[in-house]
């Protein structure tokens, strides 16, 4: 038999590959630039603004203003005499004493400490923190009391005191220890975060070129913290200067030896000698505003220090 051959069935056209669908254009930059930042109306935000500009005018515009009105209202005569009298004269004294030796004392521990937390790790990091933070969650009279169990005459080192003719307690020491309390997280908060973003790098380099560890701090490590340093010096200072609550336990109110100058003021307010009380309070405001002018410059270079 005769084989019959069929045809060969045709090769099927090779079919391209799929092309890969493109990315989505991406949106042009100055649409990304045009977007608006927030959804909220226009006077949603300027009646927030305006209601945060009435809250300052409030709280603390028209008290400042009312306090330097008050101050000088019956004249320069009066305002002078009230501040230059011999108690004024002592509560300035007191105040500034009591401010030039907690300030450096907290300087002193607040780099130190925040050099230690901030450059090494060590067991009981975690709790020297927490007790950095602790004048911040005492209340200020509640550290006055403390300083009165413990250095009081009937306190745990009363009779130790007393038989060494030594005075804490309604004294100027006391009104250190507490004023040295208060303001002791200022510093060192202010320059644990700023020395913790900045790392160890450059000390490192400065060990292994030779420094030693003083030549490494004063070249290196203070010249990077000296803005937020003074920052801290600043509030501290503040702080100490107006602090009420836990030196008005451990003074005594004795006029004219253990009274500061927020001290001073509540006596002549509760004496009924409104002039003098608000000139004197004229001092403290004035320092106030200082403090915050400082507290503004500085806090533009800390700012610039930490983006750096």
């Amino acid at each position: 038999m005769t084989a019959i051959s069929l045809p060969a069935a045709p090769h099927p056209a090779p079919q391209p590959a799929p092309r890969p669908a493109s990315p989505p254009a991406p949106t042009p930059w100055p649409a990304l630039r045009a977007a608006p930042v927030t959804t909220e109306p226009v006077w949603v935000r300027r009646l927030l603004i305006g209601l945060a500009l009435g809250f300052l005018a409030l709280f603390l515009f028209l008290p400042l203003a009312l306090v330097f009105q008050q101050a000088f209202s019956k004249g320069v005569e009066v305002w002078l005499a009230a501040v230059t009298e011999p108690d004024a004269q002592a509560a300035i004294v007191l105040t500034l004493t009591a401010a030039l030796i907690a300030v450096p004392l907290n300087l002193v521990f607040g780099v130190a400490a925040a050099w230690l937390i901030a450059k090494f790790d060590f067991r009981g990091k975690s709790l020297l923190l927490t007790l950095i933070d602790l004048p911040f969650s005492v209340s200020p009279v509640i550290a006055g009391l403390i300083y009165v169990l413990v250095f009081g005459l009937q306190g745990w080192f009363g009779e130790a005191l007393r038989d060494h003719d030594l005075k804490v307690i309604f004294a100027v020491p006391g009104i250190v220890l507490a004023t040295t309390f208060v303001t002791l997280p200022f510093i060192a908060r202010e320059l644990i975060p700023l020395m913790q973003a900045q790392g160890t790098d450059q000390e490192e380099a400065a060990r292994m070129l030779g420094a030693s560890g003083w030549q490494t701090f004063r070249r290196v490590t203070l010249p990077n913290i000296r803005w937020a340093l003074l920052y801290g010096v600043i509030l501290c200072n503040a702080r100490a200067f107006g602090e009420f609550g836990a030196v008005s336990v451990v003074s005594g109110h004795i006029r004219g030896q253990t009274n500061t100058l927020p001290l001073h003021i509540e006596i002549l307010y509760n004496e009924y000698q409104f002039a003098a009380a608000f000139a004197v309070a004229s001092l403290l405001a004035g320092l106030a505003l200082v403090t915050l002018a400082l507290k503004y410059i500085v806090e533009r270079r800390v700012h610039g220090a930490r983006h750096a």
